[in-house]
């Protein structure tokens, strides 16, 4: 069994980015696998075997495989030491449940690759840009009662670690990012810790030239 654990990865996946992200504030060595979805490798029958619905990311760890990013996440949380992404106290841990969800379920699926290539190039800006934007509007009500310096309180949470991709898909997107002025400073301020610089996009092996 490979003692280092093994991420099958996309470098703007917003799946990918928010398991990178909890690697790096657990301090988890692990190596890098891009599988390149423009091209089609996430559907391969080999990757199927590690994820049977055709997506990033896949984590091999512990002698487990392991998808679906929240679960990562959670499974990284509850069994390696560092930097905590959930709460101790349970309320504050559905609460932070609760903004998560609201970004992972509510936003990012409507946007995933699969279903932009269903809408199709000519609208998928505008479909993109309507539904971050739809979704932003119910994210920054909840933010106003939860955040502090960040998503839930002053301390770095997993729901931040979904926060970040999703901005940045945003800003792909052209949403107008003026209207959501704690989205923005949450962002703002957690990018600027070198856990979220490390797993930033243009940081991964495989993000082309033009993009670093």
């Amino acid at each position: 069994m490979n003692s280092k654990p093994i991420l099958y990865s996309y470098f703007r996946s917003s799946c990918s980015w928010r398991v990178r992200i909890a690697l790096a504030l657990k301090k988890v060595d692990y190596e890098y696998r891009a599988v390149n979805l423009l091209k089609g490798e996430q559907l391969s029958d080999e990757h199927r075997e590690l994820n049977p619905s055709g997506q990033v990311p896949a984590l091999l760890i512990d002698g487990l495989t392991l998808a679906q990013s929240i679960a990562i996440i959670e499974y990284i949380e509850e069994t390696r030491e560092g930097t905590p992404i959930l709460p101790k106290e349970p309320s504050q841990r559905a609460v932070v449940r609760q903004v998560t969800e609201s970004i992972t379920s509510g936003i990012q699926p409507i946007q995933n690759l699969s279903v932009l290539k269903y809408v199709g190039s000519e609208k998928k800006m505008e479909w993109g840009n309507y539904h971050i934007d739809l979704g932003f509007q119910a994210l920054e009500k909840l933010l106003t009662r939860t955040a502090g310096k960040y998503c839930v309180g002053d301390t770095v949470t997993m729901a931040d670690l979904c926060l970040v991709p999703q901005v940045y898909n945003a800003n792909r997107f052209k949403v107008d990012m003026s209207k959501y002025p704690i989205i923005s400073r949450i962002d703002t301020s957690l990018s600027e810790l070198d856990e979220f610089k490390a797993a930033h996009p243009s940081k991964q092996p495989d993000c082309p030239e033009d993009l670093r």
